[in-house]
């Protein structure tokens, strides 16, 4: 009898492909950048091949997980409001049981790679974990949700340095502030989109609380304290950060200007070029900087 692996079979590829587009496993590189980032500080530079494929599985399998749950936790939320019933949960295109059993699987995939990676990695997983779980949950309690998404992305650099270093000190605690703030501010934006919706359900968040002008003021003040974070890495990174940083800095405060100057409080028409293009470039930008600053040392 041949041992040869058959395919899966078209229905099991074919449910994995909903739940992939489900989580929109694309803007896994939304984070990713961030992630990058805490490496980049940890190595001062680029560290081995083994610690960079392990960073990008736990980056996978943590998003994977985060956003398959998500879905999971919300489908009955989601089929009741009419800019998310379409959902592959809500509409039927896939089970609850199978995007069950992918959640367990990709948090499986994030705590084997902290396993590759070192023995605190490993012993901060289930932390990780829970922060990134919990978010699904939060909006049901608390309008801070906004900020508990901001902290399980913030797990980015923070988990990254720590996979590279062993060990967790001041540089990547400011960017995984200044990526809680950073999230939790654009969230805010993003749930403006969902206020009346939220508060007809009970739901809670910053928008629903304080309506779209006192949203949007607060959403503002999150990505200065953001900008206020980077700009005091440098002071607290023993190597310093030169010239390309700080051109990476003033990328980061004219993408959420521009954030800020087409979301109004009668307009929400370009928020989705908000919170997905400015977003995207951002991440991305700020990471070539800070590689560039490395690489022309």
């Amino acid at each position: 009898m041949s041992s040869t692996t058959l395919p899966a079979p078209p229905e099991t590829r074919n449910r994995l492909a909903v739940v992939l587009e489900m989580i929109k496993f694309e803007h896994t590189l939304f984070a990713l950048p961030f992630a990058f980032l805490g490496m980049l500080l940890a190595a001062e530079g680029w560290p081995s091949l083994h610690t960079l494929f392990w960073i990008v599985v736990a980056m996978v399998g943590a998003r994977s997980a985060a956003m398959a749950f998500n879905r999971l936790v919300d489908r009955q939320i989601d089929a009741a409001n009419p800019r998310t019933r379409s959902r592959a949960l809500p509409a039927g295109l896939v089970s609850p049981r199978f995007v069950t059993l992918f959640v367990l699987a990709s948090s499986a995939l994030l705590v084997l790679a902290a396993w590759q990676l070192n023995p605190l990695a490993l012993a901060l997983s289930p932390v990780a974990l829970g922060i990134l779980l919990l978010y699904s949950y939060s909006k049901r309690f608390t309008a801070l949700c906004h900020l508990i998404l901001g902290l399980a992305l913030a797990g980015a650099p923070l988990g990254a340095w720590i996979a590279v270093r062993g060990d967790l000190t001041w540089p990547p605690v400011l960017v995984g502030g200044a990526v809680l703030c950073w999230v939790g501010g654009f969230d805010i934006l993003y749930a403006l989109q969902d206020q009346e919706f939220d508060r007809q359900r009970g739901l809670h968040s910053i928008p629903a609380r304080f309506g779209t002008v006192g949203a949007l003021w607060i959403s503002a003040l999150l990505h200065l304290v953001m900008l206020l974070c980077l700009a005091l890495l440098p002071r607290l990174y023993p190597p310093g950060l030169g010239p390309l940083y700080w051109l990476g800095w003033a990328g980061c405060a004219a993408l959420l200007t521009y954030q800020h100057a087409i979301v109004r409080p009668h307009d929400l028409s370009r928020l989705n070029a908000a919170f997905f293009t400015a977003n995207g470039i951002l991440s991305t930008w700020l990471f070539l900087a800070v590689a560039a600053d490395f690489w022309f040392r």
